[in-house]
């Protein structure tokens, strides 16, 4: 019997055409972790997908990147990749030829994440000045959240510590699944209705996928459109939702967002006592002040009455008369005894004084004062004048003095 013998080409072609025929591996969805990846100069991308058990080579030609691939790809994603499965004829082996390529699970998720967030940011749906202060005092506190759980226990026991007075409604929301956005929107509405103080948004902690409710567009929208502040209070600290950048405030967890929301009761009545003791303190000190001043405006007031003036005037004036007087008694005093001085000046060259010590007071007949004898002659008529009255008498002779005489009559 005589072999039929095909060559290496015609095995290729065959199986390739087989490839071709199964409907199966014409659009194919395959999940698995990136390896070899490598980014060719003329656009393409090699790579293989492989989990534990096994690997496919793939991949992606430079035509089908700008619609199919809206991420870089790395060694050690995780993707699902969809296209066919076809022989390469010149290598004999099948691998895949990927169309589309995207994040498996978390990864998509993150990227419709990052997406929406620039695309909320650009619309100014972050912007500070749209962010609502928090009441510092409330009375009624609203609570958008699972009614079982940790979270609402949390906020429920921190609250009742902090402030028993403050109500707390609770919206009965689901927060994870099917309808969980849209669950949420409805508890902020219904309780925006109701006009509570502040909003609590938010649940425990979780993946990705749990709190994913938290990154719909509607919720964002929903809390950014809320005339009432809104705290968001989802997961735990490291957890970042949309709902934590649309929010009034971002609280780390559900229990720090009870802490931020309702003011604790007891620090307030401290408060209070410190400021009224402040308060009484200072009011104190004003009395007294108050009381300084008034004494001192009393003083001035004393100072300043007509009363206090006319008596300043009048004592003035007694002043000064007295003053005038001592001048006065002083100025007396003085010409009295220049009068003295001039008096005994003039008695001692008074003629009567020196009448009553013997000496006359001698005139010729025409009545001239005779001071030398060589006004008169022998003969002449002289009067002589004394202290009681005047002797008419007659010149006999004249005899001058000599030097001797002279000195001793003076």
């Amino acid at each position: 019997m005589k072999k039929r013998v095909y060559s290496v080409g015609q095995i290729n072609t065959y199986i390739k055409n087989m490839f071709a025929q199964d409907f199966l591996l014409e659009k194919l969805h395959i999940k698995g972790e990136i390896s070899n990846c490598k980014y060719h100069s003329s656009g393409h991308i090699y790579f293989s997908l492989k989990d534990s058990s096994g690997t496919i080579a793939a991949v992606m030609f430079a035509g089908n990147r700008k619609n199919g691939l809206k991420f870089r790809m790395r060694d050690g994603d995780h993707v699902v990749a969809t296209g066919s499965v076809e022989v390469y004829e010149r290598d004999g082996r099948y691998q895949l030829y990927a169309r589309e390529i995207e994040l498996d699970g978390a990864g998509a998720l993150f990227l419709r994440f990052e997406a929406l967030k620039k695309e909320l940011a650009e619309m100014g749906m972050f912007a500070p000045e749209y962010k609502q202060p928090i009441p510092k005092y409330i009375r009624t506190l609203g609570i958008v959240t699972a009614p079982t759980g940790a979270a609402i226990q949390d906020m429920i026991n921190i609250s009742h510590r902090r402030n028993p007075c403050v109500q707390l409604i609770l919206y009965p929301a689901l927060v994870q699944g099917d309808g969980a956005a849209q669950s949420i929107v409805n508890g902020i509405h219904a309780l925006e209705q109701l006009g509570v103080d502040t909003i609590i948004v938010g649940r425990g902690g979780g993946s990705i996928e749990d709190l994913w409710a938290f990154n719909e567009e509607i919720v964002a929208r929903a809390i950014f459109e809320c005339r009432i502040p809104v705290i968001s209070a989802v997961g735990h600290e490291t957890d970042t939702t949309i709902a934590d950048y649309v929010a009034d405030l971002r609280a780390p967890t559900p229990s720090a967002a009870a802490e931020l929301a309702v003011y604790d009761l007891g620090q307030l009545l401290e408060l209070l006592r410190m400021m009224h003791a402040t308060l009484h303190m200072r009011m104190r000190e004003h009395i007294r002040f108050e009381r300084q001043r008034q004494e001192q405006l009393k003083i001035r007031m004393g100072y300043l009455s007509p009363q206090a003036i006319l008596n300043s005037k009048k004592q003035y004036a007694a002043d000064l008369e007295e003053k005038l007087q001592q001048r006065m008694h002083d100025r007396l005093v003085r010409q009295r005894h220049q009068i003295e001085l001039l008096a005994g000046r003039m008695e001692a060259g008074s003629p009567v004084k020196k009448l009553s010590q013997g000496y006359s007071f001698v005139t010729d007949s025409l009545g001239s004062p005779v001071t030398k004898i060589a006004q008169v002659g022998p003969g002449d008529r002289i009067d002589l004048r004394t202290l009681d009255g005047k002797i008419q008498a007659e010149v006999l002779a004249t005899n001058a003095f000599g030097e001797g005489e002279q000195h001793e009559s003076e």
